[in-house]
């Protein structure tokens, strides 16, 4: 498989998605040092501009072993990077992998989960030769539940006190969406 693969941009209507760059750092860490955009996630918020430059540095490394595709958000209409959207966990053999997103608080209820988590969807199911993607959330968080089915995929099965982060336990539901699934209220 090409390394180009795990290297694309991707263009939607009013996003591109490419790969994070060092110059993103200040922006990244804005974003995920936000307790309030990393209330759900399995980590505890950043804290230094360190943490922004080495989720680039693997990331982009993740990226050359082609186990992962990390990709910023970027508005085409100003060039700011609202976020990040990934295909982790990648398993060839099982053409399989996870999916996640991260927004910065400016950019919710926009639709922008919606329009670049399609056209990661396609890029995995078109480009990577997918069969599968998951998604992995806190059952609590409504907000990523309705995006994750809004975008064609079922709730599958819910993982008891799954997480421990800073001493609180969270439960994990757990939601699939197959490349032979009929969605219709996908962008």
């Amino acid at each position: 498989m090409s390394e180009e693969l795990f290297f694309p941009v991707i263009e939607t209507e009013r996003l591109s998605l490419r790969p994070l760059v060092t110059d993103d750092s200040e922006r990244l860490l804005e974003i995920f040092s936000d307790q309030e955009v990393m209330r759900y996630w399995n980590t505890a918020p950043w804290t230094t501009i360190q943490d922004s430059l080495d989720f680039i540095d693997e990331s982009n490394e993740s990226m050359r072993r082609q186990e992962s595709l990390v990709l910023g958000v970027y508005l085409k209409s100003t060039g700011e990077l609202a976020g990040k959207c990934m295909l982790f966990s990648y398993d060839k053999a099982s053409k399989r992998a996870e999916i996640g997103f991260g927004l910065g608080r400016s950019c919710w209820g926009k639709g922008y989960i919606n329009e670049a988590g399609e056209a990661l969807i396609q890029y995995g199911f078109n480009s990577l030769g997918l069969r599968r993607i998951e998604a992995e959330i806190d059952p609590d968080n409504r907000a990523s539940a309705k995006a994750l089915e809004k975008l064609g995929f079922t709730q599958e099965g819910l993982l008891r006190q799954r997480w421990e982060i800073n001493g609180v336990v969270s439960d994990s539901a757990l939601y699939g969406r197959l490349v032979s699934d009929r969605v219709s209220s996908a962008v």
